[in-house]
């Protein structure tokens, strides 16, 4: 499993130039998706109001933060990082030797992609994408997914779950392209997200069905 891992995210990493790094660095950030965010609320409110809209927010928010502190757990980081001790994390693509042909620990190698040591590297790493160890569970994902699935229950339109199905697969793909996940990484990710944005779905129907109920 492993070997195909590695073999499919180093058919997916390139080096696509100062321009696409900073596309992709910007697409995994924090700042572009604010409009989409805004989206997601107004068509929440049009669709069931203010109350619905609070509704949304409170298990938006809860769901958003479960998906990374669930993801913080195989990575022994977080508030619930220290749950799993026996359980050893997998270093990001971009911490892992054997893909650079080189026989040295993941710590060494983080070590010469800090100081930005000169050589023909395989995985392409932008200098800024550098970053923490371990991304057995990609928290990226599960946070996009676990939004998605409980966004798109909420609001019920064709359009709207595709433009989600696109956000969702844009920022996956960058944290290939930037050196911090295996493709693995992001499968598990997107399980941990599903689960948690229809957990949260969920709870939204039953809330909504109660609160028009009692009004």
């Amino acid at each position: 499993m492993y070997t195909f891992d590695h073999d499919l995210f180093s058919a997916l990493n390139f080096d696509g130039g100062t321009a696409m790094d900073r596309v992709m660095l910007t697409v995994s950030g924090t700042a572009m998706w604010l409009p989409l965010y805004a989206l997601i609320l107004w068509l929440v409110w049009r669709h069931s109001g203010w109350r619905g809209m609070l509704i949304f927010t409170a298990l938006m928010l809860a769901a958003i933060g479960l998906a990374d502190m669930v993801s913080g757990i195989f990575k022994s980081n977080g508030v619930l990082g220290g749950l799993l001790p026996d359980f050893e994390p997998r270093p990001r693509p971009m911490f892992t030797p054997s893909l650079e042909g080189l026989d040295i620990t993941p710590d060494s190698l983080r070590v010469m992609r800090r100081e930005a040591v000169p050589r023909h590297w395989a995985v392409h790493v932008p200098p800024e994408a550098v970053s923490g160890m371990y991304g057995t569970v990609s928290a990226h994902a599960a946070t996009i997914v676990a939004l998605a699935v409980l966004a798109c229950g909420a609001i019920r339109r064709r359009w709207f779950t595709g433009l989600m199905v696109v956000c969702s697969v844009v920022i996956c793909y960058s944290r290939i392209y930037l050196g911090k996940h295996f493709p693995m990484d992001l499968v598990w990710g997107t399980l941990v997200g599903a689960a948690l944005g229809y957990a949260a779905l969920r709870a939204y129907r039953r809330l909504i069905r109660r609160d028009s109920a009692a009004g």
